[in-house]
């Protein structure tokens, strides 16, 4: 049941998750208490009567690019990463039905007996009817990022916002890992984004989120309850927006 007492920000939201979330610790593969832990987390906001929908990336099994770098195909290694994602899906559907939550994935492309094709419609209908709708094999076009997918899949269900899980709290002027003065940066423009080359998603995903003016948040899921402070409306991470100020340099 939603908190009597609560009103949620937002009421449609794309959670972007890299491959590497499932990973956990152990770097690869998939970590079953990381698992459950995201699951958790999505069902929190999905109690709250928030409709949330998730594309996932494959880092924790596959990159096309970087078997690119090594000979391959570029096609043929973005969609050996496409199909990566459809086993993430599978796992993260698995975990957020054991939280309690009904679930749907819907894939780009099609493969009948694990997933439903995507259509926009059917999913925009899962949504509504309280399902978490995972997308599964990006765009199902090669040279796609996931994270472009994010943005595609966001604006084509009419998502307020999309919630960039990482491992960082927040935008920063460099790598905070390896540049102790770099600054955090509390709200980005997308223009500041693309000229400063900040990594926050890739420049088509950023470029479609602008043109259509969804904002983006980027926050640390490693910290429990992040999902729910931003769905609250909490100050959590950096948000890249048309309306942010930019920051001094």
């Amino acid at each position: 049941m939603a908190d009597s007492d609560a009103t949620p920000a937002y009421r449609r939201v794309l959670l972007k998750l890299s491959g590497e979330v499932l990973a956990g610790r152990q770097g690869y593969g998939i970590d079953p208490e990381n698992l459950a832990r995201v699951a958790r987390e999505i069902r929190e906001v999905v109690d709250l009567g928030v409709q949330v929908a998730v594309v996932i990336g494959a880092g924790n099994m596959y990159r096309g690019l970087a078997a690119s770098a090594g000979g391959m195909d570029r096609a043929t290694g973005d969609y050996m990463g496409m199909l990566a994602t459809v086993i993430n899906a599978l796992a993260l559907q698995d975990a957020i039905e054991k939280a309690g939550v009904a679930t749907r994935v819907l894939s780009a492309i099609e493969m009948r007996a694990v997933a439903e094709p995507y259509i926009r419609r059917r999913a925009m209908r899962h949504l509504e009817k309280g399902r978490v709708v995972v997308f599964a094999a990006g765009t199902g076009n090669p040279f796609f990022t996931t994270d472009t997918a994010g943005a595609l899949r966001a604006v084509e269900i009419g998502a307020e916002v999309i919630l960039k899980a990482t491992k960082v709290d927040g935008i920063y002027t460099a790598d905070p890992d390896k540049d102790p003065s770099a600054v955090k940066l509390p709200r980005v423009g997308y223009i500041e984004v693309l000229n400063r080359g900040l990594a926050v998603m890739d420049t088509t995903a950023i470029s479609l989120c602008m043109d259509n003016k969804l904002p983006i948040v980027i926050f640390d899921l490693n910290r429990p309850g992040n999902i729910r402070r931003i769905i609250m409306g909490e100050p959590v991470g950096s948000v890249v927006s048309s309306d942010a100020i930019p920051p001094k340099r």
